[in-house]
């Protein structure tokens, strides 16, 4: 078994298992914009995506970095009120992180979301003592599919990008994580297993459940 690794969690849809509440509050926020959007173009055109990538690609280009901090404020702060009463850890995660942290295993949450989603997911978990790297929208530039975000950790972990695996929900950020040059794990909690195993995922989980580090190097063949 290789121990020379380290684990890459996104956070949205893998650190917390929430595709329903952001897809319900930016549906609820571009309803009171009159912006029309189903399900499946939230797959395609926000999920995975920084805030100002999402806002300028939907709401134009012309928008001022004060409006596009506003009207993203406005959004996460729809998502917090509505996720809060029903926020909790992915199952099984804090068992999986325990064991990563007893065995040395470099850790690193790598979003797209901002810091206050960040500090709302970490606090209401009580997760943020198994990570002492994350990296939020503020310190990358591009949104996934490109690496930027996965390498960044990376470079944090000081960690090669062939050392590192990811674990990923969206399809955007399985590509991201590949582009990085790394080992991806995908969490079924946003995309169906069936979509996930037909992508480029090394491996599917559904959550984290029974998974070891052996488990996890087993099926990756480390």
């Amino acid at each position: 078994m290789n121990s020379n690794l380290a684990i890459i969690f996104d956070m949205d849809g893998v650190i917390v298992d929430n595709h329903q509440f952001h897809l319900k509050s930016w549906l609820q926020f571009f309803e009171e914009h009159n912006i029309s959007m189903t399900e499946e173009e939230y797959k395609q055109k926000v999920n995975g995506r920084t805030m100002e990538e999402i806002l300028t690609k939907i709401m134009g280009k012309d928008l001022s970095k004060q409006k596009l901090r506003d009207l993203g404020e406005e959004k996460e702060k729809v998502y917090r009120d509505m996720y809060r009463p029903h926020i909790k850890a992915t199952d099984g995660l804090p068992e999986f992180l325990e064991e990563l942290k007893v065995r040395n295993v470099p850790r690193a949450v790598a979003t797209s979301a901002p810091p206050p989603n960040v500090d709302f997911t970490m606090e209401n978990t009580g997760l943020r003592l198994f990570f002492s790297t994350i990296i939020d929208d503020t310190m990358v530039n591009k949104g996934k599919p490109d690496p930027e975000v996965y390498l960044t950790a990376a470079k944090k972990l000081d960690m090669k990008p062939e050392q590192c695996i990811v674990f990923e929900d969206a399809i955007l950020g399985i590509q991201a994580g590949k582009n990085a040059g790394m080992k991806v794990i995908a969490v079924a909690t946003t995309h169906s297993r069936e979509e996930l195993e037909a992508g480029e995922a090394d491996y599917v989980v559904d959550d984290f459940m029974g998974l070891t580090v052996e488990k996890l190097y087993a099926e990756l063949k480390l």
